[in-house]
């Protein structure tokens, strides 16, 4: 069964996201899932042929965690955007924030620090399915550095392509606008 690319176009008019930011940023993600059906494809042919452990069956099994995870944490990142940007003080997830990081300003500013980072990658909340902790970690790419058995909870988009659009090099004005934006109820459905 084929990975179909969802339909974000609601996003459009979001406060600090253009048109053409938002258009050129679902063309991106739309690649990542047609990439990702092509990969399966062709890995699933290669098995039935007999074609693996072969040099092209390997980087293709290689490739196909950029593409994959390119297309889910697009997902992530999309389905997380198109909210308030006001997280409900009684809620779940801010008494989680309050008890793995102090306070809520704490945890924002440490957010916002991991996606000034110098570098292209994601920021994400993740919560550890194991201690039930909250860690905010950098990616780099798509499938380098997730955490082993952790959920992400809230997920930003830095690569370039996600910001310079409307802003140029200023990426800390991109978070701002990115904050104002957040659909926590959807981002709070993640938790455990």
């Amino acid at each position: 069964m084929a990975y179909i690319a969802k339909d974000y176009n609601h996003l459009i008019g979001m406060e600090g996201f253009s048109k053409t930011l938002l258009n050129n940023h679902f063309t991106l993600y739309q690649g990542y899932v047609t990439n990702t059906n092509k990969l399966l494809d062709l890995l699933a042919a290669m098995l039935r042929e007999g074609e693996v452990g072969t040099p092209e069956y390997s980087e293709l099994k290689r490739r196909i965690g950029f593409e994959f995870n390119g297309m889910r944490l697009h997902e992530y990142y999309f389905d997380n955007l198109g909210g308030e940007g006001i997280l409900d003080r009684s809620s779940k997830l801010y008494r989680k924030l309050l008890e793995d990081f102090g306070s809520y300003e704490d945890w924002e500013k440490d957010f916002k620090a991991v996606g000034t980072m110098r570098g292209i990658g994601w920021t994400i909340l993740y919560q550890d399915n194991m201690a039930g902790k909250l860690i905010n970690q950098w990616i780099n790419e798509h499938e380098t550095g997730h955490l082993a058995n952790c959920i992400p909870i809230l997920v930003m988009d830095v690569f370039e392509h996600a910001f310079i659009t409307d802003y140029g090099l200023k990426r800390a004005s991109y978070i701002e606008a990115f904050f104002k934006n957040i659909n926590w109820d959807v981002t709070e459905s993640r938790l455990k």
